[in-house]
């Protein structure tokens, strides 16, 4: 797949933007994505993010780093992060922005197993950190089972997952749409400089079904915040 977003953000940090970042999708109008937002500062981030933030603890991993803003304010907060994400771009804005732990990697590629011949093992987290809802990249509810499972062999005993997520029934009136599948299985696709993304899924999941999934898996849910917007952060242990 091309890093239309990995180019975004890199062109925004080096001043060689040419052109907006666009997100389509199946439900309406494409829509723009400011770059600047993967850019923000502490004082600039609502308060879900700074909430947190400040539920981390121990050894970091924050998967889906972007440009590296969360991971960022966790050093400043001189805390033990490491950043992650799939893009070669983002990773190297990462790096030039001063993040001291960059892994460029697909999260479901990370190595847990000592004896896996040629790779590494990856270390344990007491923390995985996922914003912006993050943990879309899971794509599906089956896609979610999974993530879960890898998320379990990433974790020292006692840590912790944490992340943000929405309802977006207002898409749809308030009542999903008759389909198999579930409603905030969302296909998107980045649109910058005439250069277009594979489609892919991205999940957007209710607190309800969030709880029915992660209790199946074995994970504890605690709700940590929620704003008037349908937005929530939780935080899952695994049972």
């Amino acid at each position: 797949m091309k890093d239309v977003l990995g180019t975004a953000i890199s062109d925004f940090y080096n001043n060689t933007s040419t052109g907006k970042l666009w997100v389509h999708n199946k439900y309406g109008p494409k829509e723009e994505m400011p770059v600047d937002v993967y850019f923000r500062d502490m004082d600039s981030m609502p308060d879900l993010e700074w909430a947190a933030l400040h539920q981390c603890r121990g050894s970091i991993l924050d998967i889906g780093a972007g440009a590296g803003s969360h991971a960022l304010a966790l050093q400043e907060m001189k805390l033990d992060i490491t950043a992650l994400d799939i893009s070669p771009l983002s990773t190297a804005v990462m790096k030039a922005r001063g993040v001291r732990n960059v892994i460029n990697e697909d999260f479901f590629r990370l190595n847990t197993d000592p004896i896996s011949p040629g790779m590494p093992q990856q270390p344990l987290y007491d923390t995985l950190l996922l914003l912006m809802n993050g943990i879309g990249l899971s794509g599906t509810l089956s896609g979610l089972r999974l993530f879960l499972k890898k998320a379990r062999t990433l974790l020292n005993p006692g840590g912790q997952l944490i992340f943000d997520s929405s309802d977006i029934i207002y898409l749809y009136n308030g009542k999903p749409p008759e389909s198999q599948d579930y409603y905030g299985e969302i296909l998107y696709q980045y649109e910058y400089r005439r250069q277009r993304s594979d489609w892919f899924k991205w999940l957007f999941i209710d607190r309800k079904t969030l709880t029915t999934i992660a209790t199946e898996e074995g994970w504890q849910t605690q709700l940590i915040f929620e704003d008037p917007y349908d937005q929530y952060l939780v935080r899952c242990r695994p049972q």
